[in-house]
């Protein structure tokens, strides 16, 4: 049963989707995976690249490490090349990372990885951390005009951040609670290419239905995985199971 909050035309509801890859394992970890993004074709939106994916942890987390690693730049490469935005991931800390901070991170994933803009976790989602994410953002611009930047909120944040960033994320989290979830009345007024959905747990009979709520609630972008965080685990950090599923159902022209 699809749960919204939002009424939508039919033409947004046939809208395809695109897929924004939260991340793997490092790339000598989990080599399949990288490789497997390599395929022609795809309909990648963006890709994460930089260390530790959306877990919480008590410091910051991901970004470029102290040295370039030559394993991340061949993996971002070929996606580049391939015509998807290769992003660098950078922790916000729910807004109190330190600026500087974050913006020498933000330069070592320019100067090592060439990356097209950058994802920026653990985002605040209230009206208090908007001069905070303001500030971040208008910084990243200086130093790469055109960045590609997504909000990685987790959850629909007020209406004000719609304005800092290319993107927000506006779920993330297991299946069980995005099959019942609600969609903020004042994404209406936005197209479907300022939202992603990250969902993990999806079973494999629930997929249909998970393209479906993402659809109507007006995501453009995606990443579904039957993979789950029980035991502790990363859910983010391999291909779902049910990989060409996913790229047959929402490939190039394909909708709804």
């Amino acid at each position: 049963m699809i749960s919204s909050g939002r009424r939508r035309t039919p033409s947004a509801g046939r809208a395809p989707l695109r897929l924004g890859v939260p991340g793997f394992a490092h790339p000598l970890v989990a080599p399949a995976e990288w490789g497997g993004l390599r395929r022609t074709g795809l309909p990648l939106d963006w890709v994460v690249i930089g260390g530790s994916s959306l877990r919480e942890t008590g410091g910051v987390a991901g970004g470029p490490g102290s040295r370039p690693d030559p394993c991340w730049l061949s993996a971002a490469a070929p996606l580049r090349a391939a015509g998807a935005r290769v992003l660098g991931r950078l922790d916000l800390l729910y807004g109190r990372r330190d600026l500087g901070e974050l913006l020498a991170d933000a330069q070592r994933f320019l100067n090592w990885y060439k990356v097209d803009g950058f994802s920026l976790d653990r985002c605040p989602a209230d009206h208090a951390g908007l001069a905070a994410v303001r500030r971040a953002t208008g910084a990243l611009r200086t130093l790469l005009d055109r960045a590609h930047l997504v909000l990685v909120h987790g959850t629909h944040p007020c209406a004000g951040y719609a304005g800092l960033a290319d993107q927000l994320v506006t779920f993330t989290g297991p299946w069980s609670a995005y099959r019942w979830s609600q969609v903020a009345e004042w994404t209406v007024d936005h197209p479907p290419g300022r939202f992603c959905h990250l969902v993990h747990g999806v079973p494999r009979r629930h997929l249909d239905e998970a393209l479906r709520i993402a659809r109507w609630q007006g995501a453009g972008t995606v990443w579904l995985t039957d993979r789950t965080d029980h035991d502790d685990v990363d859910p983010w950090e391999s291909m779902p199971g049910y990989w060409d599923e996913i790229v047959s159902r929402i490939g190039p022209g394909v909708s709804e």
